[in-house]
């Protein structure tokens, strides 16, 4: 029996190595040098190729004739008229800037002259209110009165927005 196991092994031929290209093995020892890991055999990629996805089919849309394309173009409304103006009060400026820590409103005079005591009516998209102007400063200096032209700081009682404009009351 012996014999036999011995002939059977003689007659199996050794298995063939598998031959990989040359350039392949010499840019992995390169990459690997490279690094410092020294020459090692390049492993083979485990990623699966991706699978192609089906493409769906879409009706093509109904081709619409010139005269329908020009009827269905949207005409823009005009900008709303500017708002009414009380017939007791005269716009004097716009807000420019609110400091809400100080609760504080820089505002740019247009026309007219504002003076400790007189009453602002300061209006905008959110913001609606009045009140007594009590302080105002030009660059950090206290003034009594702000001439067109001016920018000033005033102390306001309620949240002042960018883009309000002040009115002056008359009569109060």
């Amino acid at each position: 029996m012996a014999a036999k196991k011995k002939a059977r092994k003689k007659k199996k031929a050794p298995k063939k190595a598998k031959k990989r290209p040359a350039v392949r093995k010499k840019v992995a020892k390169k990459a690997r040098r490279a690094v410092g890991k020294g020459p090692k055999k390049a492993k083979k990629s485990t990623k699966k190729p991706a699978k192609k996805k089906a493409k769906k089919k879409v009706a093509a849309k109904p081709k619409a004739r010139a005269g329908i394309k020009l009827k269905m173009r949207l005409v823009k409304p005009a900008a709303p008229p500017a708002p009414p103006v009380p017939a007791n009060e005269e716009r004097i400026g716009i807000v420019t800037h609110y400091f809400n820590h100080l609760g504080v409103a820089i505002i740019q005079l247009e026309t007219g002259v504002l003076r400790e005591g007189d009453t602002v009516h300061i209006k905008g998209h959110t913001s609606d209110f009045r009140q007594r102007v009590g302080s105002m400063e030009v660059e950090h200096a206290h003034v009594s009165e702000a001439r067109p032209g001016q920018s000033f700081g005033l102390k306001v009682s309620e949240h002042a927005r960018e883009h309000d404009v002040v009115y002056r009351v008359k009569g109060m």
